[in-house]
C-alpha cells in the first residue's frame, strides 16, 4: 500500500465523488464521520516519529523561521495577489480565503516524506502552525473582507478541531509510544496502528468527496472558477519556499519540508469552519473541498518535483510511488 499510496489516495477522491452524486442523502452522515477519521490518521502519523524527536525538533530556529514565513508572509502575499480576480461571489471568496490562508497540518507529512522531506520537523512544527492560523485568520478575513464579512466565521470550529484533531491524539500517541517501549504488546499495537496510516487517508478522502459532492449542484460553474487559482497557488509557492528554504540555509530535507508545508492547505481541518457558516454561504464548503482535490494531484506533481529543485549530495528519499 505504502508503494502505491497515492494512486489509492486518488482512487479513494473518485470513489468519494462517484458516492456523492449517486447517494446524496448520505452526505449529512459523512460530514459527522470527518473529525473521528481525521483525527484517526493525525494519531498514526504522530505515533511514528517519538515524543523526544518531536520535543528536540521545536528547538530548529531557522526551520521554524523559514515555515511561519512562508505561510503567514508570503502565502497571503500570494493570496492578495490573486484576490482581485477572484469571481465574485462572496461564497467562493470566503471559502478560498479559509482555505488558503490557513497551512496544512496533516497530509503534508506524508507527502513531504515521500520526496525526503524532514517529517519529525513537519510534524514538530504542527501544533504551532495550527495555533498561529487559529490567531491570525480573523485578522487575515478583516483584511481582505472587511470587519463585518469578517465576523461570520466562528472560531469555535477552530479551537474544536485544535483539541480533537491535535491534542488528543498526540496525547494518545505519547501514551502508545510509552506503552510500546516497556510492553510487547504495546509494540504490537503500535506496529498495527502504523500499518493502517494508508487505508486512513484513503478513507479520509473519500469521506470528504463524498460528504460535500451533493452540495455542488447548480454551483459547478462557481466552483470550477476557483480551480485555476489553486493550481497558480501550487507554482507559485514552489518557488516561494524554494527562496526561503535557502535565505535560510536549510539542509535539503528541511527545505524539502518548508516547500511543502508553504504549498498544502489545512482544507480537511478548515472544513469544520467553512460547514458552520450560515446556509447561503453553504458553497464555501465545496469550494474547500475543491482545493483538497486540486492539492492531491499537484502533490503527485511535488513528489517529483521538489527533490529536483532541492537536490542532495547523496540523495536517499523514496522513489516516488
Amino acid at each position: 500500500m505504502e508503494q502505491h499510496q497515492v494512486a489509492i489516495y486518488l482512487a479513494a477522491m473518485v470513489a468519494g465523488a462517484g458516492i456523492g452524486w449517486t447517494a446524496p442523502a448520505a452526505g449529512p452522515g459523512l460530514e459527522h464521520a470527518i473529525n473521528p477519521v481525521l483525527g484517526a490518521l493525525l494519531f498514526v502519523t504522530f505515533l511514528q516519529v517519538p515524543a523526544a524527536e518531536l520535543l528536540r525538533s521545536l528547538r530548529e530556529g531557522r526551520f521554524l523561521a523559514a515555515v511561519l514565513a512562508v505561510n503567514f508572509l508570503l502565502a497571503p502575499l500570494v493570496v492578495a495577489a490573486m484576490f482581485t480576480f477572484l469571481p465574485a461571489d462572496q461564497a467562493v471568496r470566503i471559502g478560498l480565503l479559509l482555505v488558503l490562508l490557513c497551512p496544512c497540518v496533516d497530509y503534508v507529512i506524508v507527502f513531504s516524506g515521500l520526496a525526503g522531506g524532514s517529517s519529525s520537523r513537519l510534524l514538530a512544527a504542527t501544533p504551532l502552525l495550527l495555533l498561529t492560523q487559529m490567531l491570525l485568520l480573523p485578522v487575515f478575513l478583516v483584511l481582505f473582507l472587511g470587519s463585518d464579512l469578517s465576523d461570520i466565521v466562528d472560531v469555535g470550529p477552530f479551537v474544536t478541531a485544535f483539541i480533537v484533531l491535535i491534542v488528543i491524539p498526540l496525547a494518545l500517541a505519547w501514551a502508545t509510544q510509552f506503552w510500546s517501549a516497556r510492553a510487547e504488546s504495546g509494540r504490537s499495537a503500535s506496529a498495527a496502528a502504523t500499518a493502517t496510516m494508508v487505508p486512513l487517508m484513503a478513507a479520509t478522502l473519500l469521506v470528504v468527496v463524498a460528504s460535500q459532492v451533493p452540495k455542488l449542484e447548480g454551483q459547478v460553474a462557481d466552483v470550477a472558477a476557483v480551480v485555476p487559482f489553486y493550481v497558480a497557488f501550487l507554482v507559485v509557492m514552489a518557488f516561494a519556499g524554494l527562496l526561503v528554504a535557502r535565505l535560510c540555509r536549510l539542509d535539503p530535507p528541511s527545505g524539502r519540508a518548508v516547500l511543502f508545508s508553504g504549498a498544502t492547505r489545512n482544507s480537511l481541518v478548515v472544513l469544520p469552519l467553512a460547514l458552520a457558516l450560515p446556509d447561503h454561504l453553504a458553497v464555501a464548503a465545496v469550494v474547500v473541498v475543491t482545493q483538497t482535490l486540486v492539492e492531491v494531484v499537484g502533490m503527485v506533481i511535488y513528489v517529483r518535483l521538489v527533490p529536483r529543485l532541492l537536490p542532495a549530495a547523496t540523495d536517499t528519499s523514496p522513489a516516488p510511488a
